[in-house]
């Protein structure tokens, strides 16, 4: 079996492996996964769940009033945008 080593994030990994029923490599991935996802700058977070939310039907008005409420919840809160400014990263 193929160990996965991130050396940084060892402590969390084995934390995992000790606490779940996880195996290394699996721990190792999810860690990974979840500190990608939090590595999204503002823009980059703005223009997915703007993408998202419009793939289920949800028209403008209700998806920048979402992100605006999702953004202060982000692992790193980002300065507060307005509407016009979500709109500016999503459209130029």
């Amino acid at each position: 079996m193929l160990e996965v080593r991130t050396p940084v994030h060892d402590d969390l990994i084995d934390h995992l492996v000790r606490t779940t029923p996880l195996q290394r490599g699996e721990a190792a991935r999810i860690v990974l996964d979840v500190l990608a996802y939090f590595d999204e700058t503002t823009e980059e977070f703005v223009r997915r769940r703007h993408r998202e939310l419009q793939s289920r039907g949800q028209n403008n008005t209700q998806i920048f009033a979402r992100i605006s409420s999702e953004l202060p919840h982000r692992a790193v809160a980002p300065p507060d945008l307005s509407l016009r400014q979500l709109r500016r990263i999503v459209y130029g």
